[in-house]
């Protein structure tokens, strides 16, 4: 059963005093990554799940923390490269450093930042920054902006036009139902791995269709919601229910989402 449709609550926190303080956090962060970037000299750790972590990912992620806890002393911390902090706080911050570690090791610019508020354990406001590329989307539910200027998901109808992007082809398989994501794959025009938060962006900005991860983490999946949301789109879990709190994601244009939920989910 496709639970596409959830109720949303109507109240909407005050945004504006942490609109200036978000775009404060990208910026800060992306000046401290970018110079790790293509660096041949940058170590790469490995954690016991067996993904790269690198001085870049905690140094990002704790300059982020001493921001949040200088301006917002009664904020609560997620994030993925440290302890979480108070999360139950009224307001809470969700931190990826760098979502997208295999492609920043490689050299490869698909990859960003993902800083999410919290308010009342749901996401009202997050930002994808790519340092390198000088992109900086934040959306808040209601409007998404890429560089101060709106965007919103193309209009796509038909999985034979579509664009569907995703982080990894191997892990439908791992994850969710393999076999039923590879069918999606056939009845869509184009398939790429262009991954992480990225294709997030992409998809936003109105130049892909849908995108899906089968797996994914708190920190993965904040900034998403008010940003696909606010430009128009539609994100849930892999099954269609609420996406967030929720460990799989499937975002795209309103018309294609009861289509790609119902091929993941024959």
């Amino acid at each position: 059963m496709c639970f596409v449709c959830f109720v949303v609550s109507t109240f909407r926190v005050d945004l504006t005093p942490y609109r200036t303080f978000l775009t404060e956090l990208a910026l800060k962060s992306g000046d401290f990554l970018r110079p790790h970037f293509f660096n041949p000299a940058l170590a790469v750790d490995f954690k016991s799940d067996a993904s790269p972590v690198t001085a870049a990912d905690r140094g990002a992620e704790q300059l982020l923390r001493d921001l949040i806890a200088k301006k917002f002393p009664s904020h609560g911390i997620i994030g993925e490269e440290f302890p979480s902090l108070n999360p139950d706080a009224e307001f809470t911050w969700v931190l990826d450093p760098i979502d997208g570690t295999k492609s920043f090791i490689t050299g490869v610019p698909l990859w960003g930042t993902l800083i999410a508020l919290l308010h009342n354990g749901q996401p009202v406001l997050g930002a994808i920054h790519q340092p390198i590329l000088n992109q900086l989307m934040i959306g808040d539910g209601t409007a998404t902006t890429l560089n101060g200027t709106a965007v919103r998901v193309r209009e796509c109808t038909r999985l034979a036009d579509a664009t569907l992007l995703t982080s990894d082809t191997l892990n439908p398989a791992k994850f969710q139902n393999g076999p039923a994501f590879d069918a999606l794959a056939q009845r869509v025009r184009l398939l790429r791995t262009w991954a992480d938060c990225y294709g997030y962006l992409l998809l936003a900005s109105g130049r892909a269709d849908i995108a899906s991860d089968p797996i994914m983490n708190p920190w993965d999946i904040a900034a998403l919601v008010p940003i696909v949301r606010g430009a128009g789109g539609i994100i849930t879990d892999w099954q269609g229910g609420p996406a967030y709190p929720a460990q799989s994601t499937v975002a795209s244009a309103p018309g294609l989402h009861a289509a790609v939920i119902s091929a993941l989910n024959p």
